[in-house]
């Protein structure tokens, strides 16, 4: 079994090199699909020497599913740039290669937050199908939330070991993102002819605040459980204002 570790990227300066590392430690091959960074990303994936090729940006989904079709092997593991594997999840993935007993393998991402690992929030177990067959698989979902499903039925085991996701430094990043997605998402929902009234807009928001602080446990992770929930309250009200201003509405 020879897997092929496939990332995109764009300016990925800050968490490319640690993603190739873990990465090397379960992979025949290593390919970039980066979308022209103009960072330091292009040099430091030539000095891991691994496999580099861009392509413009057009969607999360489209071009990881340019890159899942880049692969030479038959087993493709996909990770972000701000992932990496853990020394557990390493020894797994090391065993399925011994003898592969399914068509897709998952297992759960851990992520860290400013410094702190996240429990509670709906932000873990957070379980991602990342090694799959190529053929039987492609990536799905709705910009700029993708998740790699298989096209047929077949079996997905649960792998043991956590997916470190590095997902933002500070509130900055943080804001930056929510902004970034934000007007991905409302694209894609002005696309399909979707369309949220002021009353609806502020139930949704609040509703987020409700499900990630109380109903998914936020409160457990204090300071930080409280600042995540805040935050996507507030990434909901830029998703659908940008939606509605799509439509010329007032916001």
């Amino acid at each position: 079994m020879k897997i092929t570790g496939v990332i995109i990227t764009y300016n990925e300066e800050r968490n490319i090199e640690r993603c190739l590392r873990s990465l090397k430690m379960v992979c025949d091959e290593i390919i970039v699909l980066d979308s022209f960074s103009t960072d330091g990303t292009e040099e430091i994936c030539k000095e891991q020497q691994v496999t580099f090729v861009q392509h413009a940006f057009d969607g999360h989904i489209q071009q990881k599913n340019r890159a899942l079709q880049l692969a030479q092997t038959d087993w493709v593991l996909s990770l972000d740039a701000d992932e990496c594997l853990t020394p557990a999840l390493t020894a797994s993935i090391l065993q399925v290669k011994k003898q592969p007993l399914a068509d897709a393998y998952s297992f759960n991402r851990l992520t860290n937050y400013c410094g702190h690992w996240v429990k509670y929030c709906g932000w873990y177990p957070d379980t991602k199908t990342r090694l799959v067959r190529k053929e039987v698989a492609e990536w799905q979902g709705v910009n700029p939330h993708d998740r790699l499903e298989l096209i047929h039925a077949g079996q997905v085991l649960h792998l043991s070991g956590d997916l470190l996701h590095y997902s933002y430094y500070t509130k900055e990043d943080h804001y930056k993102q929510i902004h970034f997605f934000g007007t991905i998402a409302a694209n894609e929902l002005f696309q399909q002819g979707k369309r949220v009234s002021i009353p609806m807009l502020y139930l949704k928001v609040i509703n987020q605040f409700v499900k990630s602080y109380l109903v998914k446990l936020g409160l457990l992770d204090g300071k930080t459980g409280l600042l995540i929930s805040l935050r996507s309250a507030y990434a909901t009200y830029v998703k659908y204002t940008n939606l509605r201003k799509r439509y010329k509405v007032p916001a």
